[in-house]
């Protein structure tokens, strides 16, 4: 008995396609900028700074 389902990962067309699709889609997901973070550690610093300063005086 013969199956006649056709493995799509053996056509080497049909990979490239897959291939080329997933680095397209991971070309296109967002990146994710270093700024935000730093941002909010230097206000979180100020913010602690401020605090003690007040409580000191």
């Amino acid at each position: 008995m013969s199956d006649q389902h056709i493995d799509p990962a053996g056509n080497t067309q049909q990979f490239r396609a897959f291939a080329q699709r997933s680095e397209n889609e991971s070309a296109a997901a967002p990146k994710r900028s270093a700024a935000l973070p730093i941002i909010a550690v230097v206000l979180a610093i100020a913010i602690v700074g401020v605090v003690a300063y007040l409580l000191l005086v």
